[in-house]
Formats: structure tokens, sequence, C-alpha cells
């Protein structure tokens, strides 16, 4: 399967991006949502979260207090690896089958951390969505109410824009209209129609090829 890897920073509209291709029949693996449920309620990853951060990072429902474990992990990069070397190894699985079940031309993965975490190698095009830092911010304060302490904690553990950019085999500029946003995955689906076809025959030679905790 010819797979596009989708990423941006928080705030940039990976999702918006995503909804544009499922409209053109192509299968989006959301890396957030799988990183969701391998540690949902009453799963054993969520119970050695518990075990290793306390009780006070599980909600009285049971599932994981999500807000609160962000605060953590995003304050400690000793934490936040630890959560990560549990978590990635069951995302990537998760990841992986969905990636052989999908049916389509190709199908998008959807990763805010596909560069950082190296997703990227397996990929086929990297595709970058960008805006600028102060849209980040801003989009992201108003979507999720999170502080900006918070926010700029988040860009600041993800890759910086100019490396993103660097890595991308394509860029969508997602600071105007929708209509433009629209457009421009519309050329990139003909041009990924066109790839995953000559992939298929051989011919096609992998781009850059260069697990998420909610960075959206």
């Amino acid at each position: 399967m010819f797979i596009v890897g989708l990423t941006g920073g928080i705030g940039s509209g990976k999702s918006a991006v995503a909804k544009c291709f499922e409209k053109f029949g192509i299968t989006v693996v959301d890396a957030d949502q799988v990183a969701r449920q391998v540690v949902a309620a009453g799963t054993p990853a969520l119970k050695q979260i518990a075990q290793h951060f306390g009780q006070d990072v599980i909600l009285d429902d049971g599932s994981l207090n999500r807000p609160r474990l962000r605060q953590i992990v995003f304050a400690n990069p000793e934490q936040r690896l630890w959560l990560e070397q549990l978590t990635h190894p069951l995302i990537r699985r998760e990841i992986d089958r969905l990636v052989e079940t999908a049916t389509g031309a190709y199908v998008v993965l959807e990763s805010p951390l596909l560069l950082e975490s190296g997703q990227n190698r397996r990929v086929n095009r990297v595709l970058v969505v960008d805006v600028s830092e102060d849209m980040q911010i801003a989009r992201a304060a108003n979507r999720d109410n999170n502080n900006l302490d918070q926010i700029r904690a988040i860009i600041n553990a993800q890759m910086s824009r100019a490396q993103r950019m660097a890595m991308a085999d394509d860029l969508i500029d997602n600071s105007g209209s929708l209509e433009s946003l629209e457009s421009q995955v519309e050329q990139l689906h003909q041009t990924y129609l066109t790839l995953a076809t000559e992939s298929r025959g051989g011919s096609f030679t992998p781009g850059h090829g260069i697990e998420s905790i909610d960075n959206d």
C-alpha cells in the first residue's frame, strides 16, 4: 500500500486536511486516535500508567485524564520518554494493522509526531501542513481551551517549523480559506493517485520516507 504521511504542528489543521482526503474515499489512519485506543479504560497500558504516575491521572469513569497527563509529561522529559516507550510499540502495531487492511489507491497516516518518532521511515511521501506559530497558538487555544504556556510547551516539544518543512515532500499552506485548502488537497490527491499507480508498477522511488499523545 502506498502511504502518505500527514503531519504538522499543533493547531496547523491536520484534521481538516485529513477530512478532505476522506471525501475522495481515501482511508485515513489517525495516530492520535490509535493512541487513545491503546490506553482506553481497562487496557493493560492504562493500568501501567496509573501505577507509574498515580491515580490522579485516572478519571472517575476509569478513563485516562489526558490533560493531567499532558501537564506531567511536557514538564518532565524523562516522564515523557517513559510514556513513549510504553505506548509507541502498541501504537505502531495497531497502525500497521490498520494500514494493511485499508482499501483504496493509497492510505494517509495522520500523525503529529510523524517526523519526531521516525514513523516517516514507513511512508512513501511526507505531507506537511504549515501555518505560522502565531496562528498555531491562536487556533489551539480556541479549540482546546489550553493555556498558552502548555501550547508553547507542546510546540517546543515538536520539531521546529523550519525542520519540518525541510523534510517535507509536499506542503500545504493552511493559513487561508477552506476553499484554498480543499483545492490544494485535490491537486495532491491527483498526484498521489499517479504515484500510487506507478509504485504498484515498480517504477516509484519513495521520497524522504522519513506517536502520539494528543499533539494535533
